[in-house]
Formats: C-alpha cells, sequence, structure tokens
C-alpha cells in the first residue's frame, strides 16, 4: 500500500455562504460517527471547518457544513471525506460505514485512484470509469491484486468486481432444481473448495424446498408458498454467504 500524502496547508479565505441541504450521497456517510469522533476530541464544527480549511486545503468548508453532515442533511465529497478524517484523526472507513462500492472500498483504504490503476495494471481513466458505473472490467490476475490491495473478502470481491448477478442465478436455479447440476458452475465463478461448495448448495436447495413446503402444511395457499418462496430466492446470494460463515474465511486467488 502506498503512503498517502497529507494535502499542503493553505491560507484561509472567505467562506462561502452556508451549504444548502440535500439529499446524502449513495455513499454511506456514518454521520453519528463523525459527531461522536468530533465530541471524543473535545472539538466544535468551528474547530472540524477550520481544520479542513487551514491544513486540507478545503477554504470553502464552513461550521455549517459540518453540521449538515452530522446531521445527514448532507454528505462531503471524497476529498472532503478524506480531509475530514485527517482533522478527526480517524481513518476513512470509520467514517463511511461499511463499504459497499469500488470506490467506497478504494477511499476506506486512504489510496488514491491512480495507486489503484497502477496496482492492478490499468490506465487511470478506465480505472475511473469503473468506479463511476460499478462496472469492474480485467483479468483474473487483475482481480485478484484488486482483491489483495483493497483488503476485499470473497463476498466483497463478488460485489465490486459484478459477479453477483451471475451468482444469483445460479444459486436460485440450484435452490428450485437439482443441485448438483451447479456445483461446477459456481466453482467456476467463485473459488471456493469444493466440499464446502457442495454442502452450501445441499443447504440451500434444502432450505428453500422445506420452506415450501411448510408453508403448505400450515394451510397457506400456494399463493403464500410462492411470496415466501420468492422473498427466499430474492436473498439467495445472502443466504449463500450466511451457509458459509462458519467454515474459514475463503480467500479470493
Amino acid at each position: 500500500m502506498w503512503a498517502v500524502r497529507r494535502p499542503s496547508a493553505r491560507p484561509n479565505r472567505p467562506s462561502p455562504s452556508p451549504p444548502t441541504p440535500t439529499v446524502p450521497a449513495a455513499r454511506p456517510f456514518n454521520a453519528p460517527a463523525a459527531r461522536r469522533l468530533r465530541a471524543a476530541l473535545g472539538m466544535a464544527p468551528e474547530h472540524v471547518a477550520h481544520g479542513m480549511r487551514v491544513s486540507y486545503g478545503h477554504p470553502h468548508i464552513t461550521p455549517d457544513h459540518v453540521m449538515a453532515w452530522e446531521r445527514g442533511a448532507a454528505a462531503p465529497t471524497d476529498s472532503e471525506l478524506t480531509a475530514l478524517a485527517g482533522v478527526l484523526w480517524c481513518s476513512p472507513a470509520e467514517l463511511i460505514g461499511t463499504p459497499r462500492t469500488l470506490r467506497e472500498h478504494r477511499i476506506a483504504r486512504c489510496l488514491a485512484a491512480e495507486d489503484v490503476a497502477r496496482a492492478v495494471g490499468h490506465d487511470v481513466h478506465a480505472y475511473l470509469r469503473m468506479e463511476e458505473t460499478d462496472g469492474w472490467r480485467g483479468t483474473e490476475r487483475q482481480a485478484a491484486a484488486l482483491a489483495e490491495l483493497l483488503g476485499l473478502g470473497l463476498p466483497d470481491f463478488m460485489t465490486v468486481t459484478g459477479r453477483n448477478a451471475r451468482l444469483g442465478e445460479l444459486l436460485r436455479s440450484a435452490a428450485t432444481t437439482r443441485w448438483q447440476a451447479y456445483v461446477r458452475p459456481v466453482a467456476k465463478l467463485v473459488p471456493l473448495d469444493r466440499r464446502s461448495l457442495e454442502q452450501a448448495l445441499r443447504s440451500l436447495h434444502e432450505d428453500y424446498q422445506g420452506h415450501m413446503a411448510t408453508t403448505l402444511s400450515w394451510g397457506g395457499g400456494s399463493g403464500e408458498a410462492g411470496d415466501a418462496g420468492q422473498d427466499f430466492l430474492d436473498r439467495i446470494v445472502e443466504h449463500f454467504w450466511t451457509k458459509l460463515q462458519g467454515d474459514a474465511d475463503p480467500q479470493t486467488g
């Protein structure tokens, strides 16, 4: 991992008018954590804004920005988030909750897009397009390098590389038909021990079939059973990872 350079200080400048509250960005900014960390340091919003202006080159930040972030009325940009983490003496990961996208995982690791692109062997502009569209494009070697650099567990790796849709299709078929026929296709997509994979697929199949049978035995109509079964299938990927939690943490490779 490359060292992250702290932006040089810039002179303070007159601040513009307070921010207009907006719908929070898609990034899962952890507003309560930001407020809690600031309070633990004994800082007021004015101190946070001053630090971001003077030490991190964000002359437009005012206490109103800080308070809007903490209320969840607005969310900081990527560069503002990094600066806010610096002022609060924490990592960006502590301010964005659980990373969900490729960009969020990169920010949580305090990496610049150029660093990630260089490490995985991508042109930086092509890499940034992947972040913007949430569509990973790369070889298996590049994907493995990405997983190692960002410290991705297998569920996150599958998500950021866009493989969850295909995985969901295979798992739904395994649960509703003959699960044995889907061991090999799923194994090609997910680097898992074959025995663990077989156990997970068999368990999903049994859970789905048992759930449907139980719903009908309670006197529910076929419509209720269908609704319950569809709900199970809609969350099939989540159920799959839950089945694997008892095994050793799977690694990509």
